[in-house]
Formats: structure tokens, sequence, C-alpha cells
């Protein structure tokens, strides 16, 4: 398969722009920066992580394609009428701001705030008003072709229960997920991994004995550090994904064209990841271990001893627990990065969490990355040991979909 076959030519085959004079380079960095504004955005939106997700897709989407048409860096660029001279930094503020004002509707006066603080460096003129023409082209495309992440049927969620008795009436999240149409699998289910452990199997017992150890709130086995990582990845929403990301994108030397696939790619395999997660979560609905430890006297091991008064580090996710979805995220990601990388160093990675007052957390490794968020959703009590190792296992497949799609390899 070749790169950029993803994108197809639904999205190139719209970008047009008039023939102009040649321009001066844009910043390697706009798309970086918009990157980072954009995932902000998502928090300020107040969006949940699966929604969040999906609108930086559609954003990073859009923003290759008109990057690309402009820069004709890749293969498939240089079919387009486009315009050498047209503004890239015009292009990607314009085509943000179009995907990002459908996505997050409530966060426009901020979107505009920032398309406006965008364009005012830019010289009024031909290349400014083309590369605004190539962003606006590229977001509709991209709408267009992703129209039903917007119009999702309603969650039709039906809770277990017996006539009459009360259960807990918080709606789960993201019922309908599994139904939008991926970017890189063929089917929300291409990826759905076997059943979860039998709970009379030593596997079992195991990943329940761990998790009450190392999970509970007032767990006196996890140390001090494994609490500060837990807290850490209690954030789930773009920018702490984005961030390990820019950690590559922002070292020096990198093209501007370049910067815009990587963020299309890792965007599309972490929100692939979701849709595959919610179609193995609501297809085994199996419980969480506040609720399995609470019940432990119920799952027919004898090695699972029931402690009624038991709590989660965090709250737990309004989901089922299987498989991980924070680590079908980060092996998704991870495997992206190492595509993007390849045989060259990996350097350090590092992000920040918006939950712990932007406090930073660096890695040497990639597989050091996507290890630790396994860890932190055991060690904040809300997922198993195996669960960790079937989500970063799925992730990592979906992200070598877009290694194929992207860059023409695994």
């Amino acid at each position: 398969m070749k790169p950029y076959t993803l994108m197809h030519r639904v999205v190139l085959s719209g970008l047009v722009a008039s023939t102009l004079g040649v321009a001066a380079p844009a910043r390697a960095d706009a798309v970086t920066e918009w990157n980072t504004r954009a995932a902000d955005l998502t928090v300020e939106a107040r969006l949940g992580p699966p929604l969040a997700t999906c609108a930086m897709a559609a954003a990073q989407t859009a923003v290759y394609a008109a990057t690309n048409a402009i820069t004709r860096k890749y293969p498939e660029s240089m079919t387009l009428d486009a315009a050498p001279g047209a503004s890239v930094d015009a292009a990607v503020a314009a085509a943000n701001r179009a995907v990002l004002v459908k996505f997050m509707p409530t966060a426009q006066p901020s979107i505009e705030r920032a398309y406006q603080a965008a364009l005012a460096p830019i010289a009024d003129g031909a290349a400014k008003s083309a590369g605004i023409d190539v962003g606006e082209r590229a977001a509709a495309a991209v709408l267009a072709m992703r129209a039903g992440d917007l119009s999702l049927p309603p969650d039709q969620y039906r809770p277990v229960t017996t006539a009459g008795t009360y259960v807990p009436t918080v709606t789960p999240a993201a019922v309908p997920w599994p139904q939008r149409k991926p970017w890189l699998m063929s089917s929300a289910s291409q990826f759905r991994p076997g059943p979860p452990p039998a709970l009379a199997s030593a596997t079992w017992a195991r990943d329940y004995n761990e998790i009450k150890a190392v999970g509970g709130r007032n767990s006196t086995e996890r140390t001090s550090e494994q609490t500060v990582i837990a807290k850490f990845w209690e954030a789930t929403l773009p920018p702490v994904y984005q961030g390990v990301v820019r950690s590559v994108a922002e070292r020096p030397g990198r093209e501007i064209t370049a910067n815009a696939r990587l963020f299309a790619a890792a965007t599309q395999a972490q929100d692939d990841a979701l849709i595959a997660v919610f179609d193995a979560k609501y297809q085994y609905m199996f419980w969480r271990p506040l609720t399995a430890i609470r019940n432990g006297d119920l799952d027919g091991n004898d090695a699972t001893a029931r402690d009624p008064a038991w709590t989660p580090l965090i709250d737990t996710p309004m989901h089922p627990e299987y498989p991980c979805a924070h680590c079908i995220s980060a092996g998704a990601v991870g495997a992206v990065l190492k595509a993007e990388i390849g045989d060259g160093p990996v350097g350090t990675l590092t992000t920040a969490s918006y939950l712990v007052g932007n406090a930073k957390r660096s890695w040497t490794s990639i597989d050091a990355f996507v290890a630790e968020v396994s860890s932190a959703r055991i060690y904040d009590g809300v997922h198993y040991r195996n669960s960790t190792e079937v989500g970063s296992a799925m992730g990592r497949r979906i992200g070598d979909l877009a290694a194929t799609a992207f860059y023409g390899r695994k």
C-alpha cells in the first residue's frame, strides 16, 4: 500500500488553488503549534475522551491534506493543482478552524481568537487567500468524509436489572462508538480479542489480587512513585498523548509536512483504537475491579477473597473494563512513533498531565512510555494486568495499519 492512501483522493481532489508566485517559506512549527492549540481546546470544551480523540483525528487529517497539497512533499500531492506559493500557515489555521468549530461549537470564541492570531502575522494577499482556501477545502472534504462521526445513533444502553430493583442510573460512556466508520480498520471488530480470563483461572486470581493490593485508595503496597504515575495518567484527553508525539515533531530540522503526516497518522490510529476498544468492551461487558472485589465471593475462585469496602485510587470510568482503553491508545501511538523514527535514536519523549498542574514525565524509549501507561491503570485500580496487555497489543496492531497507510511499512 502506498503512503497516504488513507486520505485517498476523496480529500485531495477538492484541494485546488490558483497559481501564485513563490512566497516566503512557512515556519516549520505551524502544524505543531496548532496541534497544541487543538488539544488544549478539547479540554476547554469539556469533550469526553472518545469525541475529543475523534476531533483531533479529523483536524490533523485536514491539516495534513492542506499542507501536503501546498508543499507537494509526498507523491499524491503532485496530482493537485495546488500553488506552491500558497501560505502553509494560513492553510493550517483555516483547516483547524473549520474542523474544530464543527466538533466543539462551545469553544468557537476561543477557536476564532486562535485563528485570527495565527493569520495576523501573514501578509494580506494572494498567498494568504490561497492558503485559507486550501485549508477550508481540506476541512470540508474531511468533514464530508466523516459526517457520520457527528450523527451517531442515540445511546440505547439497557441497564441490567430485575423489575423494581435499583441500579446506578449513570449511563455508560460511548455505547454507540463501535458503530463509527474507522479510518484505518476494515471494521470495529477487526482486532476484537478473545474473551477475558475465566473467573476460575489462575490468571484471574493473579490479576484480582494484584490490583486489590496495589490499586486501592488506601493501599499500603503502592509506592509513592506509583501513585504519582497513576495520578499523572488519570488524564485521558488529547494533550497527554499529543505531547508525546510533539516530542518528535519539535526536534530540530523537522519538515512541516512530515509533522503534519505524523500527527495525522497518530491521531487516526488513536481514534481507531477507541473504536476497537469500545467494540470489545461492550461485547464482553467485563466487570471492573470495584465490582469484582466487593463481590469476590461470587466468582467461584477460592483464591479471590472479598473486600466489601475496597475502593480504587481514582474514580472508575463509566464503561466496561476489558480491554484497557488507555493502553490501546498508548500502543497505537507508540507504533506510529516507531514507524516515524525508524532505526534512528528515540531521544527523550516528554508530555504533561493537565490534571496534575501540567507536571511532566519523560521516557527514553517508546516501549517504556507504553508500559508506564499500562502500569498506571493497575496502580489506580481500574484495570487488570491482562486487560492492559491485551489493550496494548491491540493498539500496536492498529498503529501498524497507520504505519502501512502513511509510511508504506509496518
